[in-house]
């Protein structure tokens, strides 16, 4: 047991224990199976998640029984050697998937996981907003100075290209932040509106679909809060549709 690690802990408590700093190479079901055997000593682990994906990678989530449990573990596990490296442990941010199915019931577990789709959709919007603030600084920078620059010879359609030289750095569709409106994209064209609101009308707070007057293929759908619109993003997006089974873009709609 190394004793040379600080606690590290930040978080207060709950019965949620994340694990960071693991060996990436190992595989995730003898680092799963070497992690239970560890943490099982120090109480009872209802679920343990460990991901292979780029950014989950050296991390891990252990759920315990009890908030007991978890402090007795991250007392007493904190700069243990799994690997070879040093464990680094704290409490989680935010209670697990287990935990809240276990105190609650199945309408609270939908709406913790709804909250938690959110505030991931809500980051992703963010990083991207701050990658295109990055892309706009750096045309700006490219732009000559207007007195030292060659005069360059007019073409055709000039005119009509923003003078604003960060103009295409928008934030993709795909992370804009979650709001109470969906945009959906790729509809077959014998979708009406009955048709999409038998899909979109299930879920919570549904209020109405709108079609585009002259434009084939696109609706926008609202609801009366963002929870509603996060749950029919998750649930249709991909979709497929039609005779061709076309699968649908879902989108929140830009503001």
């Amino acid at each position: 047991m190394a004793t040379a690690v600080q606690s590290g802990v930040t978080q207060p408590p709950n019965s949620t224990v994340y694990v960071k700093n693991l060996e990436e190479r190992i595989k995730i079901n003898d680092l799963k199976e070497a992690l239970t055997e560890i943490f099982s000593e120090y109480g009872t682990v209802i679920d343990l998640v460990a991901k292979k994906n780029l950014k989950a990678k050296g991390q891990a989530f252990v759920v315990f029984e009890d908030v007991e449990a978890a402090e007795r573990a991250i007392k007493e596990v904190q700069g243990f050697e799994l690997f070879e490296k040093p464990m680094l442990l704290d409490y989680a941010k935010s209670k697990s998937d287990a935990t809240v199915q276990r105190e609650g019931d199945e309408e609270e577990l939908e709406l913790h996981k709804r909250r938690r789709l959110a505030e991931k959709e809500r980051k992703q919007a963010h990083q991207a907003a701050e990658e295109a603030k990055k892309l706009k600084r750096s045309a700006a920078a490219a732009v000559p100075d207007a007195a030292t620059a060659r005069p360059a010879k007019a073409s055709r359609g000039a005119g009509l290209k923003s003078s604003n030289p960060g103009a295409g750095a928008v934030v993709p569709e795909e992370y804009l932040p979650p709001n109470k409106i969906l945009f959906v994209q790729n509809l077959p064209e014998d979708y009406d509106v009955d048709g999409l609101t038998q899909i979109f009308g299930r879920f919570e707070g549904f209020r109405e679909v709108r079609l585009v007057p002259g434009r084939k293929g696109i609706a926008f759908v609202e609801y009366e809060a963002e929870a509603g619109a996060i749950s029919a993003k998750e649930s249709t997006s991909g979709m497929g549709l039609g005779a061709e089974s076309k699968p649908i873009k879902v989108v929140y709609q830009r503001q």
